[in-house]
């Protein structure tokens, strides 16, 4: 399925109509005739999303400058943000906040929609940097509040460079989807995924060792006896 525009690009600007109220629960109609399109593998144009919500196309594009922008909102349909606490342990409340339980993110959006996110995403760059400007990036603030509350501890270095660190994190658990074809449902696959996690925690954190102490306090040059 690849988001196209049966409009013609010159007709677009004219409709817009910037100002003009917004009628009360065409989002939500537009976003729910995007969703149902998806599901049902078809293309997403103007036309057949005009079609299946009963909303104009001046309306459609008033919300959404491109299908791609309107495909990107329908796949993050039923997804939740991460709200992950800062209070407590950092390391168990994040990997709490990606495991299969009734308290984690996300547990109302459908595996099979997941699934299908990271197909479409990795057949159309275009509609994955939409979707990673509109959605993605968002959520990941609730990681970069764990990262930046462990480094005012003193828990997580503070020469970390944050951004890769939670590639680093979500890489774990896309790996399990993409390559293993895991389910999460799964007690290994968390297993893998929770040791991963804490391996590379390990590698963000203070070393407060012995050795470490004692290789930093060495402030004279080693020379041969």
């Amino acid at each position: 399925m690849t988001p196209t525009s049966d409009e013609d690009p010159g007709a677009v600007s004219t409709r817009r109509g910037p100002g003009r109220p917004r009628a009360q629960g065409h989002d939500a109609r537009i976003v729910a005739a995007a969703v149902e399109l998806i599901d049902r593998g078809e293309e997403i144009t103007v036309s057949r999303v005009v079609e299946q919500s009963g909303v104009s196309r001046a309306a459609i594009y008033r919300r959404w400058p491109s299908m791609t922008d309107l495909a990107a909102a329908a796949l993050d349909h039923g997804r939740e943000p991460y709200r992950i606490p800062l209070d407590g342990d950092l390391l168990e409340n994040l990997l709490a906040a990606f495991a299969p339980t009734p308290q984690a993110a996300g547990q109302h959006f459908p595996e099979e929609r997941f699934r299908l996110r990271i197909r479409l995403a990795m057949s159309n760059s275009t509609l994955a940097q939409a979707y990673w400007r509109s959605h993605v990036a968002v959520r990941r603030t609730a990681l970069v509040d764990v990262l930046r509350t462990g480094i005012s501890r003193g828990i997580l270095r503070p020469d970390i460079d944050i951004d890769a660190c939670i590639d680093l994190i979500n890489g774990v658990f896309y790996y399990q989807y993409v390559v293993r074809g895991a389910r999460f449902d799964d007690p290994q696959t968390m297993a893998r995924c929770r040791t991963a996690v804490q391996t590379a925690w390990r590698g963000m954190s203070v070393d407060t060792s012995p050795s470490r102490r004692q290789r930093t306090t060495v402030t004279e040059p080693w020379t041969m006896p």
